[in-house]
């Protein structure tokens, strides 16, 4: 059924950008949404506008008839009810149920977890492990890439802790944090599903010998471990009282709101930890109570294809303009490239195309110094996401906010309109397509919301294409060979060998 609505889908006329809102008046209202927050009173909100995108209602219609193909419904229902959504591992996917939708078992679960995390928060604040200024996160993945996400959009100014998120195994991470933090008033944060990461447990245990020799006499009182496996944490050291468990069920790409969310809430005080929560879950209840084109992620997810499947877009560029936002980006590729970089389908059967585009971007207007020069003139077609705040994030002269957002706009109008000239090197082709994230301020709310956005639209790319998302085997390969590297024996292709030798390894 589904080679059927794709057989369609590729002889569907392909209009142009312009003649797209040249024949329809009302586009704006159909494809740009306000998405609102809070009450009415009180409300924020959010804009997603798609309408500088090539759908059409030609091409909603049978990207909705593709939905129903690949049985959108029956999986979002699993995904929120907590069934087994991975089948390759035979688990649940259960980070929703951190922010308060899903199963009721899986929610008052998290709910407990929370208690206990703010429990230990709020008491670090009041002082009951002493003056901490500072906290020291070793993970790597998703468990680094979510909370320096978070912390360095939300809590820019003002932190209640100074926290460092280190990831990288390289030794200069850690020291750059060191060279910022006072031992005497610094904790650990040790955030590892399985307790058992090397890289995160050797960062771990580096932390341990810098505080050591930096007269803290027990620096394991210092610890709280984030974790999946309590049992390893006490075995390494940590006591229980200050380990801080989440579920199996919640992979690590989408652990940011369980106890690996902990940093964060260190940073920014409970309460806007809860509120960045809430905002994930108005996004959450839209997702699962929303249908066809109205439903935000799916919309996303219908564009996502359009680009990738019928018109060979091998990656997709996304652009804040917000320095708060300039590791997004980088946590996106995780998340979307992990995700739905597979070669199989739900079944284990090949792909039959492209599955995840390559997602990279930068920071606005510093890209477009660097890179918009291809993204206007180059022979790549690359789709590409703006993101941007109406309200600034600093106290300066309001000319730097209107000239960032001036910008921003300008360039999405730019890209698909582009301008004739009699001489090809000045020439802009246009039909160039878009997608503009408004929102109205950066606050917890509206980041979580805008975060969830982002996870949703990767499961509904990958029911369209009907691929797992929540495995990452992928990533499994290289760490093994590294571990065969480190225990030696082990031969390896001419080119290894020379390597390992001319470092020094084998």
């Amino acid at each position: 059924m589904s080679e059927a609505v794709w057989n369609k889908l590729q002889g569907l006329d392909k209009p142009t950008l312009k003649q797209l809102f040249d024949a329809d008046s009302g586009r704006l209202d159909a494809f740009a949404t306000r998405f609102e927050l809070g009450e009415e009173e009180n409300s924020t909100g959010i804009l997603f506008d798609w309408s500088k995108t090539h759908l059409d209602a030609a091409h909603v219609a049978a990207f909705e008839e593709l939905a129903q193909a690949q049985d959108f419904a029956g999986r979002r229902v699993a995904l929120f009810a907590g069934e087994i959504v991975n089948p390759t591992e035979g688990r649940a996917a259960e980070h929703t149920a951190q922010r308060g939708v899903g199963s009721e078992a899986s929610v008052q679960l998290a709910a407990e977890n929370h208690h206990r995390m703010a429990a230990i928060v709020e008491a670090i604040h009041r002082g009951a492990m002493g003056e901490v200024k500072h906290l020291i996160h070793v993970g790597i993945g998703g468990s680094a890439l979510g909370p320096a996400l978070a912390i360095d959009a939300l809590a820019r100014e003002g932190a209640m802790v100074d926290v460092h998120v280190v990831s990288n195994i390289d030794g200069c991470a850690l020291e750059q944090a060191f060279a910022k933090c006072d031992p005497a008033t610094t904790m650990l944060a040790v955030a590892s599903k399985t307790f058992t990461t090397i890289e995160t447990m050797t960062n771990a245990d580096s932390v341990l010998i810098w505080l050591r020799e930096n007269g803290v006499e027990d620096p394991y009182g210092r610890v709280v471990a984030l974790t999946a496996a309590p049992e390893k944490a006490m075995e390494w050291g940590v006591d229980e009282t200050r380990i801080l468990p989440f579920s199996e069920s919640v992979g690590g790409r989408y652990s940011l709101w369980s106890s690996i969310g902990f940093p964060v809430a260190m940073a920014l005080g409970w309460p806007d930890f809860a509120e960045f929560l809430d905002g994930a879950a108005a996004m959450d209840v839209h997702f699962r109570d929303t249908d066809g084109l109205a439903n935000l992620p799916l919309r996303a997810a219908f564009a996502d294809q359009y680009y990738t499947r019928l018109r060979g877009c091998q990656t997709r560029a996304v652009f804040a303009y917000d320095e708060r936002m300039a590791l997004l980006p980088d946590y996106l590729q995780q998340l979307e490239m992990e995700s739905n970089g597979k070669q199989v389908t739900f079944g284990g059967k090949p792909i039959d195309g492209p599955t995840a585009p390559i997602t990279w971007g930068g920071v606005g207007t510093d890209a477009q110094h660097a890179v918009f020069q291809l993204l206007h003139q180059g022979t790549n077609l690359v789709p590409v996401d703006f993101i941007a705040s109406i309200a600034p994030g600093h106290d300066l002269a309001f000319d730097h906010h209107r000239i960032l957002l001036s910008n921003c706009f300008a360039q999405g109008a730019a890209l698909m309109a582009g301008k004739a000239s009699e001489d090809p090197a000045r020439a802009y082709p246009g039909d160039r397509p878009s997608a503009t994230i408004l929102v109205d301020d950066l606050t917890p709310a509206t980041f979580g919301a805008l975060v969830a956005f982002h996870e949703h639209r990767t499961f509904a790319n990958a029911v369209l294409l009907g691929i797992n998302p929540f495995d990452q085997f992928g990533v499994e390969l290289g760490k093994e060979i590294a571990k065969q590297i480190e225990q030696g024996g082990v031969e390896f292709d001419p080119s290894t060998t020379a390597l390992l030798a001319l470092a020094g390894i084998a």
